[in-house]
């Protein structure tokens, strides 16, 4: 079975909360969690992540525990692709959303393997005993300067443009989805997470957090911690999804 939980904290410098996060623990016998960073004024950035969380989720109604991997992967890029084109037209029309957007990292699970999707700086991150292994690749300026040898990736924690992404959901007509899949194994964990906890705690201050003893929800709790004691300046989701036996643990407490 897999246990689920997760959290979202405004932090300690934001106004609003712009993160937003879905999970659901049966959707007809497979797992489905999604967190979305959102991003414009007028509090353009929490409107476009609602709608990001909601519109993937109810594309994604009819996938079952019988849906093959490949068609899993097929939906779940589709869903997020129509997610797209109903936030940009819905900012195309209202002159005060223009330019609204957001993060987003979802994946679709079952007991053998997960399926990941995402668009933007969200990450998704596996922990297997003492590893932690990031699965998604950053759509951020600084990641692609890493990549072309400009700076180093510690540079990257700390460069005055590391917010700005090349790739977001709803600020253009259409968007490219990076899709993989995960294989799971007993004992690990499946890390999501805004970059209000990515940008301000490193690999292994997550992993340490992630594995220290509790329930699934005491570790949520820490991880949220952790980043508002490393400064807080972002908002901060996580959700944790363990490969383990018994129930499912499904817990939300969101920071008003």
């Amino acid at each position: 079975m897999l246990k689920m939980a997760y959290q979202s904290d405004i932090g300690r410098v934001r106004q609003v909360n712009e993160d937003r996060a879905i999970v659901q623990e049966d959707l007809n016998g497979l797992t489905l969690a999604i967190v979305a960073d959102g991003m414009g004024g007028h509090q353009a950035g929490d409107i476009a992540s609602q709608m990001a969380v909601e519109l993937i989720q109810q594309q994604l109604q009819s996938m079952n525990r019988g849906t093959p991997l490949d068609q899993r992967q097929r939906e779940l890029k589709a869903a997020i692709e129509a997610a797209n084109e109903k936030i940009f037209e819905f900012a195309s029309g209202r002159e005060n959303y223009h330019g609204m957007g957001t993060t987003v990292v979802a994946v679709v699970s079952d007991e053998n393997t997960a399926v990941i999707a995402h668009i933007g700086d969200s990450r998704a991150y596996r922990i297997h005993g003492d590893r932690i292994e990031q699965l998604t690749e950053d759509h951020s300026l600084v990641n692609e300067l890493v990549k072309s040898g400009q700076i180093t990736p510690e540079e990257a924690d700390h460069h005055p443009r590391r917010n700005v992404l090349t790739r977001a959901l709803g600020t253009e007509p259409s968007i490219e989805v990076d899709v993989r899949e995960m294989v799971w194994e007993p004992g690990d964990l499946l890390l999501l997470c805004s970059d209000g906890l990515s940008a301000l705690l490193t690999r292994d201050q997550l992993l340490a957090l992630a594995n220290a003893e509790g329930e699934l929800d005491d570790k949520v709790k820490r991880l949220v911690t952790g980043a508002l004691d490393a400064g807080g300046d972002d908002n901060i989701t996580v959700v944790l999804m363990a490969h383990a036996a018994g129930g499912v643990l499904h817990h939300d407490e969101e920071a008003r």
